[in-house]
């Protein structure tokens, strides 16, 4: 598991790009036939994928997480972003197909991922939080869930939203999960932009084509700084930076968060304006 500890506003000021990078972003994710961890010393997020394409891959623990096992004191939100694959919760197997999730609550001890053609394998992505509540396992069909559309053609940012684990429906700690899929000719994502000082989030983007990019904003609305982002990479947004993005072709982003509230619009809005 790889540790990553988050700059405060002090160091952003002089970050260079390279050091922005190093710091904010994950670029490593998805390898075939493995797990991939990241601990992240801000909310002490882990953050993971997993891409099964032989054998079942067993999640396991790590000395960062002074655990008997992953789940131990954690709960887990998986997102599948490949193809069709299963997960088994000590024993149970949950089936997901591309855009279906599940949400593992903690004390459980074995968690196994598999593909159901390890030639189309499933790319399962891992987002998990500390838990101190016990919720059940829960399979979420992103069919199946109510779905809000925001913005406008005009402004180029038509896009629909897909809430998977959030207050009204499947219930966690303090995780908070939800994917958003922009439409054809639209590349613009969270503009006007936000920041909440109570909550840090996760950005993980894909569907994002070969040879098109995501600029990603980051900072303080008057200190901007942006990275370029390439597909199933992730961008970590502590609290008092912004997370909005454009894309060079529409996209698909999933956002996860956790921290004091579980509110999803508990948000301190910027005008656009007002950005520098």
């Amino acid at each position: 598991m790889k540790i990553l500890q988050m700059a405060d506003l002090i160091r952003y000021r002089t970050m260079t790009t390279e050091e922005l990078r190093e710091t904010f972003l994950i670029d490593d994710l998805f390898r075939p036939g493995q797990i991939g961890l990241t601990y992240v010393d801000l909310d002490r997020t882990v953050i993971g994928s997993a891409v099964p394409t032989g054998e079942p891959l067993f999640l396991p623990t790590d000395d960062a997480l002074k655990a008997s096992y992953f789940t131990e004191r954690r709960e887990l939100g998986v997102l599948n972003v490949g193809g069709a694959g299963m997960i088994k919760v000590n024993g149970a197997p949950f089936e997901l197909k591309k855009l279906d999730a599940l949400y593992v609550g903690h004390g459980n001890e074995e968690i196994v991922f598999s593909s159901a053609d390890p030639t189309h394998a499933a790319e399962f992505y891992l987002l998990s939080y500390p838990a101190h509540a016990v919720h059940p396992t829960q399979l979420i069909r992103s069919a199946e869930q109510a779905k809000v559309t925001l913005g406008a053609p005009e402004t180029a940012n038509l896009r629909e939203i897909t809430k998977l684990i959030h207050l009204e429906g499947t219930r966690s700690c303090q995780l908070v999960m939800g994917f958003t899929q922009l439409a054809a000719g639209s590349v613009w994502n969270t503009m006007p932009p936000h920041t909440h000082m109570r909550r840090s989030e996760v950005y993980f983007y894909f569907d994002v084509e070969p040879g098109q990019r995501v600029v990603h904003l980051m900072g303080p609305g008057k200190e901007t700084r942006h990275l370029v982002i390439a597909n199933k990479q992730v961008v970590i947004s502590p609290g008092w930076s912004i997370h909005a993005g454009v894309g060079t072709k529409n996209y698909t982003f999933c956002w996860g968060m956790g921290g004091e509230n579980q509110v999803y619009s508990d948000m301190d809005a910027l005008a656009i304006a007002d950005l520098l």
